[in-house]
């Protein structure tokens, strides 16, 4: 399929594709469009984040409505107020030569009475968030035991996000006879679970391969010291000067810290975190769409739902736990077509991570040198000169004043000029490289996972109570013992997490300081148990056997260090 015409779309439809620019579907859209137009079969709809999948469900949606009939015939949900107003403005603009269609899109954070009033005057399409669309449904101002279509849009983020007992409960509400659509970058067990309680005679359709990331996306990834991240992402974001994109941290104070320091710094940035109020979130977000900003810092949770097209780069300040939440941070660029960059900063003991990212996303991370200063100076130096050499000039506006410049600056030769010229751009990076540092290390064979065993490494087997229930998985461990122990070059042998517990090694010389690091401690509010293994046996024969730990936690919980699940 080469064009929109051919999906079976009205004319109305037609004209506002045309208006809005689209050549030709995407591939999640000439696909998906005709199986909504000509089925009643609930779908399951997987394709990275901006791969057309608003367009894909939202304009067979609108020609299959009753403009007539003025009662709710569609529910969509979604995870972010964000996303959910961009949703809404989507379908506005695919309606345009639609007459009488209405849409309402629904939302917390803000005041509940605008949106009831909406409600009560009638809307064909309703657009919200989980927690608010519940809200009014249990207040009894929307009505949805009469809508043919259901759409669940982002539905690992919503599940992601804590809302699977509101999902549940909407879900509940609604007709069997509905046609529902779930769209998902990603599958896992939560939204197949929806998916086998709620959908009947499913169609599975796939942009690309599941749980891939984008074919226009590079990855690339530094290795440096855990304390040079800092300087490390300025000179990345120094060496490619028209930057613009998203760089992730791991808690809101790290991304704080960083924006701040951004900011001092000289760089167009600013942070999206969770102590934002609304307006303020909302300001950042206008701020970045319109690239008054180059950069925003910002957490998983506060970036959910954001969505800014033309991104360059996605930044990783720190990798994420999760495999899965990596492909949503680097679908956020390389959209419709384009291509994008996505940067991890690792330190020396990320090698598995990177292994196993690569295994998730299909694709192969490439090694990149962190810049030196001279390389630095150089691209920004040749970056102004093409600025200069390729600004418009507006004579109009300028000739008044250029008499009393060119008297200025008549003391001035050709080459002296330039040098002036040059060094009033370009001072501060010269000053601030001088002599800069090589941050670079450079990885061992096979990604420069330690050797451990090879170095004759003796190792004390330790028994944790922390599993796979409570969100523990091989890097997690890791993160966790280098937190508490406050240093990262301790080896660590084989990890075997089980549901209730795990087991790890750790080099001997360390393991006693390990028991007293994790003295207290709290992890998700229950306390942490930490044991040397009895006799030291391997861990196959723990795994076999079981572990039933006796040892009580030691230490005042109430003074312990409360340690929570890195996300």
């Amino acid at each position: 399929m080469k064009i929109f015409t051919e999906t079976g779309l009205n004319n109305e439809l037609l004209r506002a594709i045309n208006r809005l620019g689209f050549e030709k579907p995407t591939p999640i859209q000439e696909k998906i469009i005709p199986n909504i137009l000509n089925s009643d079969n609930d779908i399951i709809g997987l394709a990275q984040t901006g791969t057309g999948k608003t367009a894909g469900f939202g304009l067979p949606l609108i020609q299959k409505t009753d403009i007539g009939k003025r009662s709710v015939q569609s529910l969509i949900l979604c995870p972010t107020r964000e996303l959910c107003m961009q949703i809404t403005s989507d379908l506005k603009d695919f309606a345009y030569y639609t007459k009488g269609l209405s849409a309402i899109a629904i939302y917390g954070g803000t005041n509940i009475s605008p949106q009831i009033q909406a409600l009560k005057k009638g809307a064909h399409i309703i657009i919200g968030t989980p927690g608010r669309t519940l809200d009014l449904i249990r207040r009894g101002i929307l009505k949805i035991n009469g809508i043919s279509t259901l759409i669940l849009d982002e539905a690992d983020e919503m599940l992601n996000m804590g809302f699977k007992e509101d999902l549940d409960a909407i879900l509940k509400t609604t007709p069997e006879g509905k046609q529902t659509l779930l769209f998902s970058a990603t599958m896992p067990d939560d939204v197949r679970r929806i998916a086998d309680n709620y959908m009947n005679s499913l169609v599975e359709i796939t942009a690309g391969r599941k749980n891939s990331g984008a074919e226009n996306i590079l990855h690339h990834y530094y290795v440096v010291k855990a304390s040079n991240r800092y300087p490390a992402l300025k000179r990345i974001a120094d060496i490619n000067t028209k930057i613009y994109g998203i760089v992730f941290c791991r808690t809101r104070n790290e991304t704080k810290d960083v924006a701040d320091r951004l900011i001092q710094d000289g760089y167009n940035a600013d942070a999206l975190h969770g102590e934002l109020s609304q307006s303020q979130r909302d300001h950042v977000m206008q701020r970045f769409r319109n690239r008054s900003l180059q950069l925003l810092i910002a957490t998983d949770v506060a970036a959910r739902g954001i969505d800014v097209s033309d991104l360059s780069h996605i930044i990783n300040y720190n990798l994420p736990d999760d495999p899965e939440v990596y492909l949503h941070r680097s679908g956020r660029t390389g959209r419709a077509g384009k291509s994008g960059i996505c940067i991890s900063i690792t330190h020396s003991r990320e090698g598995r991570r990177i292994k196993e990212l690569e295994h998730v996303t299909g694709k192969k991370f490439q090694y990149k040198i962190i810049p030196g200063g001279r390389e630095i100076c150089e691209r920004r130096l040749f970056n102004l000169i093409d600025n200069v050499e390729n600004v418009d000039v507006d004579e109009s506006k300028i000739e008044s004043f250029m008499p009393s410049i060119y008297k200025k600056l008549e003391w001035l030769g050709r080459e002296d000029l330039i040098k002036h010229f040059v060094s009033v751009e370009f001072n501060r990076f010269l000053e601030y490289y001088r002599n800069a540092p090589d941050l670079n290390i450079v990885p061992e064979k096979d990604l420069f996972i330690k050797k451990g065993r090879g170095n004759k490494t003796t190792y004390t087997n330790i028994y944790i109570n922390i599993g796979s229930k409570r969100g523990m998985n091989p890097s997690n461990l890791i993160a966790l013992v280098n937190e508490a122990m406050r240093k990262r070059d301790i080896s660590i042998g084989k990890i075997d997490v089980q549901r209730s517990f795990s087991f790890f090694e750790i080099d001997r010389e360390y393991d006693q300081k390990l028991l007293s690091a994790f003295d207290g401690a709290i992890y998700e509010d229950q306390p942490v148990i930490v044991e040397i293994k009895s006799g030291n046996k391997n861990i196959e024969a723990g795994r076999k056997n079981g572990y039933s730990p006796h040892h009580k936690p030691t230490g005042n919980k109430s003074k312990g260090k409360k340690r929570k699940k890195h996300k």
